[in-house]
């Protein structure tokens, strides 16, 4: 894709990334290439730590403007560790997180990582797997842990609406929840990923339920758009 196929939305939303990479200390953006199109960004090329992929993935988020993002990083690291070491500091990490059960395993081949077991809450799948992220060597992380599952109790819907509009980080106003099953379905826009994010962690909290299915859109407007063009310009 050339520049010249670019909108000027387009070359706007490349510049704040690249300027975002750069101002996260997490990234280490010299190896990283971005292209944006239609509001979705395209990371490529390599860095140096997985941790430093999810960082980088993370600093795109921020960015007003992005809809959606590809994360194509290779990870490559300066100093290879052996599996064994990896796996050590692995139960090392999920020990350190007194509400993780030892139920939770790792399985670790070339640097790769993946989290088997079982655990109650789908918080704690994502805190087990965010133990691991940090784990010094590792190229990639799949979580494969299951939420086991248990009856939702018959007020769970209110109590999750109450939940995200208490949250201070969260506007709710935008924002509908419906329950089938197991599985909380969260739709509606929010102005930020932030907020899309910060709405999935809260209703990870339910009781019962295995699966949060996240539809919400973020969406900020013209005015909002031109105004952030002007603070950079």
């Amino acid at each position: 894709m050339t520049t010249s196929t670019l909108t000027p939305a387009d070359l706007r939303v490349r510049h704040l990334v690249l300027q975002q990479l750069a101002w996260d200390s997490q990234v280490d953006p010299s190896g990283v290439g971005v292209a944006a199109r239609n509001g979705v960004v395209t990371l490529s090329g390599s860095i140096d730590s997985y941790a430093g992929k999810l960082a980088a993935e993370r600093a795109v988020k921020r960015v007003r403007g992005v809809r959606a993002v590809a994360n194509d990083l290779q990870v490559t690291l300066r100093q290879p560790r052996s599996d064994t070491d990896i796996a050590n500091d692995a139960v090392r990490a999920l020990e350190t997180h007194l509400i993780l059960p030892p139920t939770v395993q790792v399985v670790v081949r070339n640097a790769h990582v993946v989290m088997t077991g079982t655990v109650s809450t789908l918080f704690q799948r994502v805190v087990a797997e965010k133990a691991l992220r940090y784990v010094k060597g590792i190229k990639g992380l799949i979580n494969r842990v299951v939420v086991i599952p248990a009856p939702p109790a018959d007020d769970i819907r209110p109590r999750i609406i109450r939940a995200l509009h208490q949250d201070a980080d969260v506007d709710a106003r935008g924002l509908h929840v419906v329950i089938s099953g197991d599985t909380v379905t969260l739709t509606g826009t929010v102005r930020s990923w932030h907020d899309r994010e910060s709405a999935e962690r809260a209703a990870m909290h339910a009781p019962g339920i295995t699966h949060v299915e996240n539809l919400i859109a973020v969406e900020w407007t013209d005015a909002e758009n031109s105004r952030a063009e002007d603070e950079v310009s």
